[in-house]
């Protein structure tokens, strides 16, 4: 019975004091940090001097404030809820006439609420809501283009209830930005950062998710130069504070109070937030909104040639360095590229000296530029390297793409089995200029289905060699494998325009 209680007692005072242990160094760091004046114990912490020096470090330390109350006050009167009308036609379906109930009947009444759509004229009036931000305070004011799209009225709603009219000034459907006025005076309005975030910076999300009205949300960025699909130009900052439907077209804003970028997408399988939030940044926040202003549309650089990615494989296969720059697969008729003698298969590196590191990049750097300006590009063509002089042009409003025809066979296919896909040249097949090799079957899980071959594709060279029948692709690759090398450059017509496809010679 003593053993018992003396072990009980034991464990009981290993408890206490692993209490009192946690309970004294949560103490500590309390003096420390509240109180930093307090010069610890230099028994605990060493000599006096290392004990001054402990303090002297705490007191350097940034202070911050604890919450974002104070930059809320300051922004969100800024921020506005957006809502749209427009009207769409539909099938007006069964009319008054068509009902076997007399009108105003509790059956009719059903009938209607249930199954037909109250529709005069055949049209339904559809409302859309989302969110926007004054940057003047004559009443200009930033939101989404997906926002105001089609709208025949747009109104506003400001922080403090008052409601407005407001006009589109002009949208920018490739940066979904859109300006919109509303007349006043007064209006408190906030400005675009001038600095670039960085990852782990802290953001506050204003805006009004499912029409709750001012919203404010917390996280940090995430990640940036952020590629969603969403256009040539995509460059968003990812942002982990939570963003809804309804917040689109609002601002992100740093501490300091400044917008970093207009909230525009939300990855979400759910349908609701799930912590990832997409940004335009400011910087191309500044240079469309001033074009918007100024002219109502915006208007960007042309070069005027199709580029892709330049990977691992045609990196190889083309006898580069590095897989980096931008692969031109074809200039355009009557471009500024084909006028400043850029050729299919050059790689545009450099934009007035500026590193180009992948196709993406040099879309957006020529977009920020206006067009007659003169610029000067770094290239590579077949190893050596280059730099051509071009005047750009202006950016036309509709991409014409060349879609590749639907072809027919008309001859019999030419196997390249171990490619896994049949060939026939193009000027026995239907519906082609005659130019290049066509596809005319695609084995399923072949090396070619495998790097995006499809039926109907052209086939215009090989290894930098012009082709017009199978054998010449044969012959091609031959080559190319007494060389050594490893894959070879195929540069292919397909429905969404001309690229070049490296496909691996291990096994052709």
């Amino acid at each position: 019975m003593d053993v018992r209680n003396s072990r009980s007692g034991s464990v009981l005072s290993a408890r206490r004091m692993a209490l009192l242990a946690t309970t004294i160094a949560g103490f500590g760091a309390a003096v420390l940090f509240v109180a930093p004046n307090f010069a610890p114990n230099a028994s605990l912490f060493g000599t006096a001097a290392q004990a001054q020096n402990l303090t002297d470090k705490v007191q350097q330390l940034p202070q911050r404030p604890v919450g974002f109350a104070d930059i809320v006050e300051k922004v969100k009167p800024s921020v506005i809820s957006v809502r749209v009308k427009m009207e769409r036609k539909v099938d007006p379906g069964l009319n008054d006439e068509d009902l076997p109930f007399p009108p105003g009947s509790p059956f009719e009444r059903f009938f209607r609420r249930f199954g037909m759509p109250n529709t005069p004229n055949g049209k339904e009036v559809i409302t859309g809501q989302g969110s926007g931000f004054f940057i003047t305070a004559d009443g200009y004011a930033v939101t989404n283009n997906h926002v105001v799209q089609n709208a025949e009225n747009v109104t506003v709603t400001t922080d403090d209830g008052k409601t407005y009219d407001a006009k589109v000034i002009g949208t920018d459907p490739r940066t979904d930005l859109a300006l919109i006025k509303v007349d006043g005076k007064d209006f408190p309005f906030v400005k675009l950062a001038e600095a670039s975030p960085r990852i782990g910076d802290w953001v506050l999300a204003v805006g009004n998710p499912f029409g709750l009205g001012g919203t404010v949300t917390a996280g940090i960025v995430s990640a940036r130069g952020r590629d969603i699909g969403a256009g040539p130009y995509d460059d968003f900052i990812q942002i982990d504070a939570p963003v809804n439907k309804g917040n689109s077209g609002g601002p992100t804003f740093d501490v300091d109070g400044n917008v970093i970028g207009v909230n525009t997408a939300i990855f979400s399988p759910s349908g609701g937030s799930v912590g990832i939030a997409f940004a335009i940044p400011a910087d191309t926040v500044k240079s469309v909104i001033a074009q918007l202003r100024d002219k109502g549309t915006v208007t960007r650089g042309w070069i005027g040639v199709q580029i892709q990615p330049v990977t691992p494989d045609i990196a190889e296969s083309m006898g580069l360095k590095q897989a980096t720059g931008a692969l031109v697969s074809e200039p355009q008729p009557d471009s500024p590229a084909v006028k400043a003698g850029i050729q299919s298969g050059d790689v545009i590196t450099s934009v007035d000296g500026m590193a180009v590191h992948d196709a993406r990049e040099l879309a957006r750097r020529i977009g920020t530029m206006a067009p007659g300006a003169s610029v000067k590009l770094g290239l590579i063509r077949k190893g050596d390297e280059k730099t051509v002089t071009l005047t750009l042009g202006t950016l036309p409003n509709e991409k014409q793409a060349d879609n590749a025809p639907q072809n027919q066979r008309e001859i019999p296919d030419s196997d390249i089995p171990k490619l896994g896909m049949k060939l026939a040249p193009a000027s026995k097949v239907s519906g082609t200029d005659g130019t290049g090799v066509v596809v005319t079957d695609v084995a399923d899980g072949g090396v070619a289905a495998d790097h995006g071959f499809q039926v109907g594709d052209v086939i215009l060279d090989v290894g930098g060699t012009a082709v017009s029948t199978p054998a010449d692709v044969r012959k091609s690759l031959a080559d190319a494998r007494k060389e050594g090398k490893h894959a070879v450059l195929f540069r292919v017509k397909s429905r969404e325009g001309t690229k070049f496809v490296a496909l691996p010679l291990g096994n052709a």
